[in-house]
């Protein structure tokens, strides 16, 4: 049975505070394409060339952005790698309780920044505390 349920809210859930509109507030009036943009270093902003973090939406287009999920590391601490393969170049070392907000999930690894200026970068799914 399917539940009517939002899939997302934003605001107070439960236990878990959600702080995206607060902290990234959605851009406001129309937004242009201005003309060429040099493309950001791997690694530095929350860009990809499919999805980037809600507060680049002013300033990059992508197809889709992303409210981050604010998410903290677990026990043993975490790499920031550069891309999702462990031989990766390590860009942050993440201790226990750091945040992160997490952008994308796909299979064992979590695309993640420190912030929209960035780092940015992925670590594995199981290195994040459980939420809740």
């Amino acid at each position: 049975m399917a539940s009517n349920r939002p899939v997302f809210r934003f605001g107070e859930q439960e236990n878990n505070k959600v702080s995206a509109p607060e902290a990234y507030p959605l851009p406001t009036g129309q937004l242009a394409l201005s003309g060429p943009i040099a493309k950001p270093a791997p690694g530095t902003l929350p860009l990809r060339g499919d999805i980037a973090h809600i507060a680049l939406a002013n300033r990059y287009l992508v197809p889709h952005y992303v409210v981050p999920q604010p998410r903290k590391i677990a026990a043993g601490g975490a790499k920031l790698l550069l891309s999702n393969n462990d031989s990766s170049d390590v860009l942050a070392e993440l201790a226990a309780g750091d945040m992160i907000e997490a952008l994308d999930f796909a299979g064992d690894w979590c695309w993640c920044c420190l912030g929209p200026e960035g780092p940015t970068g992925y670590i594995r799914s199981a290195q994040l505390a459980p939420v809740g």
